[in-house]
């Protein structure tokens, strides 16, 4: 359990409304991005919640986490034992938990809230990673 998890915001109700105005034609939520959808298929944790529009066992959750205290890799998916580990490592940052179904893209934001313990630190320092563009000519 995390200890320092503050700042929850579910959004249930909103999901709600959402489907409402999908099974009523008024709207088109099955519109994963294509990036998203892999993101879904290579990180995805399985659930144990079938997707509301297809009824099918696809349902996966994302936690995308972001805050200054976490440099360049803020905006990274992490695991739940991440974040556990990352909650005494930071001082505070925002976890954002999506959900995916595989097969119809259906997705939406679950809940939000922050996690650490509250002690100011500097970003970490800057590592070279693939993702730079000068890797290459390195």
């Amino acid at each position: 359990m995390m200890k320092s998890k503050r700042s929850f915001i579910d959004y249930s109700l909103d999901k709600r409304a959402t489907l409402l105005a999908l099974f009523r034609g008024v709207v088109d939520a099955c519109d994963a991005d294509p990036y998203l959808m892999r993101a879904a298929k290579y990180h995805g944790e399985k659930t144990s919640r079938k997707c509301p529009v297809c009824k099918k066992d696809s349902l996966v959750e994302l936690r995308y986490t972001f805050g200054d205290q976490l440099g360049q890799f803020s905006g990274r998916i992490k695991t739940e034992i991440e974040l556990l580990e990352m909650e005494n490592e930071f001082g505070e940052f925002a976890v954002y938990i999506v959900e995916v179904c595989r097969e119809c893209s259906w997705n939406h934001l679950c809940a939000s809230y922050l996690l650490g313990d509250g002690s100011e630190r500097k970003p970490p320092r800057k590592v070279r990673t693939l993702e730079d563009e000068d890797w290459v000519k390195g």
